[in-house]
């Protein structure tokens, strides 16, 4: 008979979580105790039946209420219950039905333990019920679950009964050889005379001269505990053990004691299994004939009447899943709309953006024009025709100084040429290095020395033709500046090239001046700003004037 170990942690956490009031509610403290040592430790005056009719009403109580905590451990009680009694199938329905809510409960994460217990018992169901594949399918769900030694070794013990069921000697002992390297330590414990003592059994059929040794350590630990359920599996095997060698005196010995002691224990499933013991024993043919087909009987009529609860469940969890699925793929395609709609939004909004920055920056540079267009204009006014205003009033007053009305004339053809040089469409040519240092010493006088630094050394190939255009104007307007006011004796320009970007420092040793207007050189900032670029200004006077320009 397997010896059950339910971890009695879970249940007093399951007590813990509802409130006293609650409790007192349903039932008192004490009852609930006493019902639930009823079912776990079947030895006191209450029965098992009655603390299975207990649970199963408290159980439809807390349903009602939607206290799931408080139903799934009532369920468990009333599996294990079932299940001590001989209702191995009522024993597995209610596991599935705990098992059911904790998939529902939405923390289920913190039911481990609750897990654990209850797919070792459906294990155990199914080891009675004859089906050892599912059997050990759940143990090792449960053995999933578990993170205490005590739990996988257990587990591992129940495995190698379903094997030893199954007259597989050699993978039970293997199973019970791993459980008896993690409780070897704990050498007195009732986990240790449980492995110990299956141990013994299974070496005894594969014939290991270690059976009886282990047997009997087995059975010391039992009776110094006193241990009536492992005292019971004690004598079972050892009356095993002796028939197997036709040992027939000390069989019946065993056979005996086996048979007092669960008639202690009170229980029919004890009794009925101490009564077998007799019956596998006698040769008359007659009766070993009779067990034979009453154990056929038996199996077929559990095989016929299990509901397979289990797989209802399975069922029932598929068809959740495929529920959950369908939601999914409703969510997914409701998200996809959603993704569809905001795409369309964003589209929308980007074209808005687009032809909104279009027409600002057309308006910008219709702006640019009028502001170009009015600075020519008024350079024309302020240096041309005042020039030719004055030479008309020279001419009027009958100078005769042809010579000096040349000059002016002359002096007047220049700044037009200026100007126009100034605001004319630029042709950049293949060596734009050369073009723009043509630019830069037409301001070397002999009073004013340009210096360039790294101009040809610049990748101008890589550069696009609108920087170059853009950098030649700001340049000339730059050296204009320097030309007309700063009354510098030295400019330095130095280039240098990051990948695709221009780095240009201009500074002269002129008179400088504060930054307020910025001298007349706004055109040259608008013109950088255009194309994304800096132009920092840094003067005082007379401390000359500079310029950053990163384009």
């Amino acid at each position: 008979m397997k010896n059950l170990l339910f971890s009695l942690l879970f249940f007093c956490l399951l007590f813990s979580l509802g409130s006293p009031t609650t409790l007192h509610a349903q039932a008192p403290r004490d009852t609930i105790y006493k019902y639930y040592n009823a079912i776990v430790f079947p030895n006191g005056e209450t029965t098992i039946s009655e603390g299975i009719n207990f649970f199963t009403q408290k159980k439809e109580k807390d349903s009602n209420r939607h206290d799931t905590i408080s139903t799934i451990q009532d369920l468990r009680l009333i599996a294990q219950g079932q299940y001590s009694v001989g209702n191995f199938t009522d024993s597995e329905i209610a596991v599935v039905e705990a098992l059911t809510l904790i998939d529902s409960y939405p923390h289920k994460d913190t039911l481990i333990d609750g897990r654990k217990g209850l797919y070792n018992q459906l294990g155990n169901n199914y080891g009675e019920l004859k089906n050892y594949t599912k059997a050990i399918e759940a143990y090792n769900r449960s053995l999933s679950f578990s993170k205490t030694k005590k739990d996988s070794i257990t587990l591992l013990n129940n495995i190698a009964l379903i094997y030893r069921a199954q007259d597989k000697y050699e993978k039970a002992a293997e199973q019970l050889e791993l459980a008896r390297k993690k409780v070897e330590k704990d050498s007195n414990s009732l986990q240790f005379a449980m492995v110990l003592d299956n141990l013994g059994h299974i070496q005894s059929k594969l014939g290991n001269p270690d059976a009886i040794i282990n047997l009997k350590k087995a059975l010391a630990v039992r009776e110094a505990k006193n241990n009536m359920e492992g005292i019971y599996a004690s004598n079972k095997n050892f009356a095993l053990y002796y028939f197997d060698r036709n040992n027939k005196n000390l069989a019946t010995n065993y056979a005996n004691k086996a048979y007092e002691v669960a008639k202690t224990l009170e229980s029919i499933t004890y009794l009925k299994d101490a009564l077998s013991l007799f019956a596998i024993m006698n040769e008359d043919p007659k009766i070993v004939q009779f067990k034979q087909i009453s154990d056929s009987i038996a199996k077929k009529k559990q095989l016929a009447e299990n509901k397979n609860a289990f797989f209802k469940y399975n069922v029932a969890n598929e068809k959740k899943k495929t529920s959950e699925a369908l939601l999914a793929r409703e969510k997914e395609k409701n998200q996809k709309l959603i993704f569809l709609i905001l795409g369309v939004i964003i589209l929308l909004t980007s074209i808005y953006i687009f032809f909104a920055l279009r027409i600002k920056h057309k308006k910008e540079r219709i702006e640019q024009v009028h502001n170009t267009e009015s600075r020519i204009s008024k350079k024309v006014h302020d240096e041309v025709a005042n020039d030719v205003y004055q030479l008309m009033a020279k001419i009027q007053g009958n100078t005769n100084d042809d010579e000096a009305v040349l000059d002016d004339l002359e002096k007047i053809y220049n700044k037009t040429r200026d100007i126009s040089n100034e605001n004319s469409a630029i042709e950049i040519e293949e060596n734009f290095s050369e073009q723009l240092n043509d630019l830069l010493l037409n301001y070397q006088t002999q009073s004013v020395s340009i210096v360039t630094r790294n101009i040809s050394k610049l990748k101008w190939e890589s550069i696009s033709e609108i920087k170059k255009i853009t950098l030649y104007r700001v340049l000339q307007e730059l050296m204009t500046n320097m030309k007309k006011h700063s009354k510098a004796s030295a400019v330095v320009l130095a280039f240098q090239q990051n990948g695709k970007k221009l780095n240009i420092e201009y500074s002269d040793n002129g008179v400088g001046c504060t930054l307020k207007d910025k001298n007349g050189l706004q055109n040259a900032e608008n013109r950088i700003k255009t194309l994304n670029g800096t132009i920092i200004f840094d003067s005082q006077p007379t401390k000359g004037f500079k310029a950053k320009i990163t384009l």
